[in-house]
């Protein structure tokens, strides 16, 4: 059966920005001082909140290089953004396939909403999750924990069981699984497939890879 609910993270899922940054900050925490490459980068925050990166490079670096590095990754990104930033191949067949059986989609990300709406603003897809959209700035509580997805579940009326998730991170993963979710792990982002399936992830190499609804059953 097809789920109610589809809850789509952002970063990596619908849009490619995790392949636009990661090195970028990757490279601003070297010359600050903590040597980082972008698959350190990747595996310690990929799926966390902007601001447990920053707590973390505070607590390394000091708050004053933690808010320069924020200050010179936003601009820089933006920048990288707005030149260079593409939704995800195959997404928009996955949203038309939802749509045209009725299922409900939004999107449930780690981003600040103003990071949201840009980059979902850049790649065209702003208007396919209007009035649907939810970030960890809602909740107390960020990846993994539950709280977020609980959050857009509970905001749209569908029941967790209800509910499937696509994630590319491990943090992610696990955060749906805590929430009682299905959740599917795509393993064409950054992270190996093989590591999102070992968090509870049902893994799959392409968006495409949804069309049909990979259940058994798409009615």
């Amino acid at each position: 059966m097809l789920p109610v609910l589809v809850i789509f993270d952002c970063d990596g899922v619908l849009v490619d920005s995790e392949r636009l940054s990661v090195e970028l900050e990757a490279r601003l925490l070297s010359e600050l001082g903590w040597p980082m490459t972008a698959e350190e980068l990747v595996l310690r925050w990929m799926g966390r909140t902007a601001a447990f990166q920053r707590e973390e490079i505070a607590d390394r670096l000091g708050a004053s290089a933690a808010a320069l590095f924020e200050e010179r990754s936003s601009n820089e990104v933006r920048a990288a953004f707005e030149t260079s930033l593409q939704a995800v191949p195959g997404v928009i067949a996955v949203l038309d396939y939802l749509e045209s059986r009725g299922v409900k989609t939004c999107v449930a990300s780690s981003g600040t909403h103003q990071r949201i709406r840009l980059t979902l603003g850049l790649t065209n897809l702003a208007h396919r999750f209007e009035g649907r959209i939810f970030s960890a700035a809602d909740v107390a509580v960020g990846k993994p924990a539950p709280d977020l997805f609980l959050h857009a579940a509970e905001s749209l009326g569908v029941a967790p069981s209800q509910c499937a998730v696509v994630e590319d991170s491990v943090f992610g993963v696990q955060a749906g699984v805590a929430a009682g979710m299905t959740v599917y792990g795509f393993g064409g982002g950054l992270i190996d497939r093989t590591l999102l399936e070992q968090a509870g992830a049902i893994g799959f190499d392409q968006i495409t890879d949804l069309v049909p609804w990979p259940t058994g059953s798409d009615s």
